[in-house]
């Protein structure tokens, strides 16, 4: 798997709130070029570009500007960021969408060395394959994963109640009244989980719920898919479709609260190079070729 691939599997996804809008999106930029996954739970869009996309790009939308693709790439990776982690913007940054012929165009301006700055990502629908890669595989995984907990926690309450029983049988009596609890019977449990929690629990609205406190789970799962597909190919091995089971899954994140989707995740997502490539002689400069105005897309 290519680092733009595996980098964009393992990133979380982020809810926006663009206009009426409400999408979850996630991306992934290095100096090489970006990976975007933009869904608005009816739909899943992508982009990849290579430095070649990004320069000719560059060159249709900002004809004042003149840098390298790795400048444009570092400034898009500092307005993609706080808008995924749903921090303060840039200033001056604003984010739109339109929907044309059955893609997305998500629409960037800002500023770039006293320059307007603009850009297009035009994301065409996402192939079955991708999101199954992104979607359905990660869910069902932690679906499986979440069962694993379930059984671990049910186990773990019988034994409480095994230990309270031997206490109660050898004289001891709770000191505060209220304390008191009734054996716990996993069935009559889920028999009233299913009856009165159930639809608060599936209420999946506009994905935001998914991303406020699912995603160090989501991102737990897609790491374990890709030590799997790593381990298979440092033995030479084919990846099967068993091989992402719970039961080999890193279960750490079941035992600390959930952080806030912007924090980062904890896991080894393929390292970015630096993206500060705006050096003295590299800042974005003025066009000398022609005095007259020129004329952008947006001009």
């Amino acid at each position: 798997m290519e680092e733009l691939e595996q980098g964009l599997l393992m990133q979380p996804w982020a809810w926006l709130q663009l206009a009426e809008d409400s999408l979850l999106a996630k991306a992934y930029i290095t100096k090489q070029g970006y990976a975007l996954l933009v869904s608005d739970l009816q739909q899943v869009w992508h982009e990849q570009v290579d430095t070649s996309v990004v320069s000719q790009r560059a060159k249709e939308l900002n004809k004042r500007l003149t840098a390298p693709p790795a400048a444009f790439l570092c400034h898009l990776d500092n307005l993609l960021c706080p808008l995924l982690k749903d921090t303060a913007l840039p200033s001056g940054a604003t984010f739109s969408c339109d929907r044309v012929a059955g893609a997305l165009v998500l629409r960037v301006r800002s500023e770039l060395s006293g320059l307007p700055f603009y850009w297009n990502f035009h994301c065409i629908p996402a192939s079955p394959s991708l999101v199954s890669q992104h979607l359905i595989r990660p869910l069902m995984g932690m679906s499986l994963a979440l069962q694993c907990h379930v059984r671990e926690l049910a186990t773990l309450i019988r034994m409480k109640d095994l230990e309270i029983q031997d206490y109660q049988e050898s004289g001891a009596t709770l000191s505060r009244g209220r304390l008191k609890t009734e054996p716990f019977e996993e069935n009559a449990f889920l028999e009233q989980f299913m009856a009165e929690k159930l639809p608060e629990a599936c209420s999946i609205g506009d994905g935001r719920p998914f991303v406020m406190n699912l995603q160090s789970l989501y991102v737990a799962v897609t790491k374990q898919v890709v030590q799997v597909g790593q381990k298979h190919q440092d033995t030479g091995d084919a990846p099967t479709s068993g091989s992402t089971s719970p039961q080999e899954a890193d279960y750490q994140f079941l035992s600390q609260p959930e952080q806030p989707v912007s924090s980062a995740p904890s896991t080894t997502v393929p390292k970015k190079e630096p993206m500060d490539t705006l050096g003295p002689t590299q800042r974005p400069q003025l066009s000398k070729a022609k005095r007259k105005k020129p004329r952008g897309l947006f001009s």
